[in-house]
């Protein structure tokens, strides 16, 4: 049964194979504006089964050809048959030399990095397949490129690329040095015809020297030798109109695949209009930020004139403000207006025919003047501007509320209209002068509103002095009560300081009291045998006698270590109450793989006994915190399920889970089947030396440090929940934790 054909209505297919579809959006976008349909396949027996309906090129990750990577493009060929064989590109996340020469060698046409740019893929795309459709023949000699490559002999389709292109789009023959092609956009920016261009070469295209003062005969060479290596050249690059002016623009190079040529595209993007649009937006917000700073209305329009002066060659700006009677005007700014003719606008009245300005703030609407010589409502000026050479003026009212303000105007020396362009600039500049000048009136207002506050105020100190009399009355008893109730506070406080403190200290005492006495009295009993057996020294020692101390001492010993141990324990525990966050190490680690083999040493006791541990924690839970204080809390947990959880009882169970969510919260949580937490003590498990095991071997120390280490170095929190079933504690911790010092 043959295979449905992947072209729909002369639509050329485009297969795309890779186990990543996501990297490959934006040039399924970019191939369906050029009207070619992207076939994706995550496998290469996927791609085999597609390929068979017929596709014009195959872009192939070179991770999924396996170890033999020519089977891989052959087998894609011959799945192809009997229609030819498509272009094949090979892309690779990982690219080196070694995989690039097999590639060369499997017959690849490109070899591409991943990532990569769409808009240049797609781009040597077109190229490949106009050129694909009809390839000239190779010629025999280098220097016979220039005639046997003519435009012409070019696949139609590459000249429909070249000629849809929104950019500057030429062609160069790197053997002869020279372009054997260019695009309607390249006669435009360059301001030369095509059969100049074909004369040029890029060098010619450029001034003798980029801004950073190297050569252009060196640059553009170095370029294009990366590129012919294999590499996709985008760079910026100064390069020049025929009349001489700068132009800023970003060069696109790619090498183009046709046997015996070395070709490079190259697609010449225009900067000029980017920068500009830069540096409008750039002082829009320098202005906004004067504006709001309150820097002079004078200093701020003046600085919105030159800015709008930089982004159109040959304009002259100016704002007249109008008075608050509506009737004369005067010019606020015009840094770069002849100065005897900004004074002599000077206190003139607006009109429906005085000039631009003054008839745009009368009329409401835009006054454009295009040829001020012939126009009416320059007439009784005309001998103001002449010596000055202007000829062309344009204004447009600054209207707040329905109530004019002033005027903005653009001034040009020569004839001429506005631009789409000019209107954008013109919205700009109105906007932000209204901006300025609205808040200059407003702080002129408030300034007046000021001055009659003080008269105001004046009338009404008097009535506030009385008031004020029986204000501090009023104080008086209030600072009274308030001392009273300072006084009564700061008490309760101290009580509850000293009772904590005497709790801390009795706990401590009591703890410490057991193994301590027992090693005293171990020690004076000790001292006591020694005494006698020293009295009896000089009447001789029986071997009996000497058996029996140091069987004595022997015992002495073992009781000693225990009950010093036990006291450096208990102390050790002191010290940790407050977690010292400095000696905490943080890292990167994965949650199930740290709790099993915490769980290994602590579960190796219950060996062969009644108590079982089970571990339900998913896989690739990562977190970036700190191990150390997190299996503390976890160790101190899980022996306090042993100590009090299985009271009275021989065996039980123990379950640790944990839940990621999508906030970034792990709930990690230790659960026991044992007999639970009494209701009336759940409330205070966190305190410090609470323990319903006291002098049985618990501190009361545990849950508290426990509670905060959770609440402080780790960032979350800690809840129990306990009925006659069991116990869990859950701590929630963010995958990531806190700063050292954040809480």
């Amino acid at each position: 049964m043959s295979q449905p054909s992947h072209r729909h209505a002369g639509q050329l297919s485009i297969l795309l194979v890779s186990a990543a579809p996501e990297r490959l959006r934006e040039l399924i976008y970019q191939l369906d504006l050029h009207d070619l349909r992207a076939l994706t396949a995550p496998d290469l027996d996927t791609a085999l089964v597609l390929a068979a309906g017929g596709v014009a090129l195959v872009l192939l990750d070179a991770a999924l050809a396996g170890t033999d990577l020519a089977l891989a493009c052959q087998r894609l060929r011959q799945a192809c048959a009997p229609d030819p064989a498509p272009p094949l590109f090979l892309m690779s996340a990982a690219p080196d030399a070694q995989e690039q020469s097999r590639s060369i060698a499997a017959g690849a046409a490109d070899y591409l990095k991943i990532p990569f740019d769409a808009l240049d893929v797609a781009e040597k795309i077109l190229v490949e397949l106009a050129l694909r459709a009809q390839a000239p023949p190779p010629a025999t000699h280098a220097t016979n490129h220039a005639a046997t490559l003519h435009p012409q002999t070019l696949e139609v389709n590459y000249h429909t690329v070249l000629a849809g292109s929104p950019d500057a789009v030429v062609l160069l023959d790197v053997d002869n040095d020279r372009l054997i092609d260019a695009n309607h956009r390249a006669e435009e920016l360059f301001g030369l015809p095509q059969d100049a261009l074909l004369r040029a070469n890029l060098v010619n295209l450029c001034p003798p020297f980029q801004p950073d003062g190297r050569p252009s005969a060196s640059l553009i060479p170095e370029k294009i030798a990366l590129v012919l290596a294999g590499q996709i050249g985008v760079f910026d690059m100064l390069c020049r109109h025929s009349g001489g002016a700068p132009i800023d623009c970003e060069m696109r190079l790619v090498r183009l695949s046709v046997p015996g040529r070395r070709l490079v595209h190259a697609r010449v993007v225009d900067l000029r209009a980017r920068k500009l649009a830069e540096a409008l937006r750039m002082g829009q917000n320098n202005l906004l930020e004067m504006i709001a700073k309150g820097a002079p209305l004078g200093q701020t329009l003046d600085s919105l004139m030159r800015l709008i002066e930089s982004q159109s060659e040959g304009v002259l700006c100016s704002v007249m403000l109008l008075d608050e009677d509506g009737r004369r005007m005067h010019c606020a700014s015009g840094p770069s207006l002849p100065a005897d003719y900004a004074a002599a606008l000077e206190g003139l009245e607006i009109g429906p025919a005085v000039g631009s300005c003054g008839s745009a703030m009368f009329l409401k609407r835009a006054v454009v003047v295009s040829d001020i010589a012939s126009d009416p409502l320059w007439a009784p000026y005309r001998d103001l501007v002449a010596p000055h050479g202007l000829r062309a003026c344009w204004s447009m009212p600054i209207v707040k509320q329905d109530s004019v303000l002033g005027s903005f105007a653009m001034y040009y020396r020569v004839v001429r209209s506005p631009t789409p362009d000019d209107m954008r600039l013109i919205d700009v500049a109105i906007h932000l002068a209204g901006i300025a000048i609205e808040r200059s009136r407003h702080e002129l207002e408030l300034e007046r509103h000021r001055a009659h506050l003080e008269e105001q105020v004046e009338q009404r100190t008097a009535a506030l002095t009385r008031a004020k009399e029986q204000a501090d009355l009023v104080n008086e008893e209030l600072a009274s009560a308030l001392e009273n109730l300072s006084i009564t506070q700061e008490e309760l406080v101290r009580r509850d300081k000293l009772a904590a403190l005497g709790a801390l200290v009795a706990g401590i005492a009591h703890e410490l009291n057991t193994p301590i006495g027992n090693s005293l009295v171990v020690c004076s009993t000790m001292a006591e045998r020694t005494r006698l057996l020293h009295e009896s020294f000089p009447h001789g020692l029986r071997r009996s006698s000497l058996e029996t101390y140091l069987g004595q001492a022997a015992e002495a010993d073992v009781i000693l270590l225990r009950n010093l141990q036990r006291a450096a324990d208990l102390v050790s525990s002191f010290k940790q109450i407050a977690v010292d966050r400095a000696s905490s190490q943080r890292r990167r680690f994965e949650l199930g793989r740290f709790v099993a083999e915490l769980m290994l040493p602590l579960c190796a006791p219950l060996r062969d006994s009644g108590f079982t541990v089970a571990l339900d924690i998913p896989a690739h839970v990562p977190m970036d915190s700190y191990p150390g204080p997190l299996g503390q809390a976890l160790s101190n947990l899980f022996e306090n399920c042993l100590r009090h959880g299985f009271e009275g009882r021989s065996g039980g169970h123990i379950t640790i889970r944990a839940v990621a969510d999508y906030r970034g919260e792990i709930a990690l949580s230790i659960g026991d089947d044992g007999v639970g937490i009494a209701a009336a003590d759940l409330p205070r498990v966190y305190d410090p030396f609470f323990t319903t095991k006291l002098g049985s071997g618990g501190s009361g120390l545990g849950l508290h440090i426990t509670h905060n280490i959770v609440t402080g170095l780790l960032g979350g929190r800690i809840d129990a929940v306990s009925d006659a079933g069991g116990t869990t504690f859950t701590l929630q911790l963010p995958a990531v934790a806190p700063p050292a010092g954040a809480h």
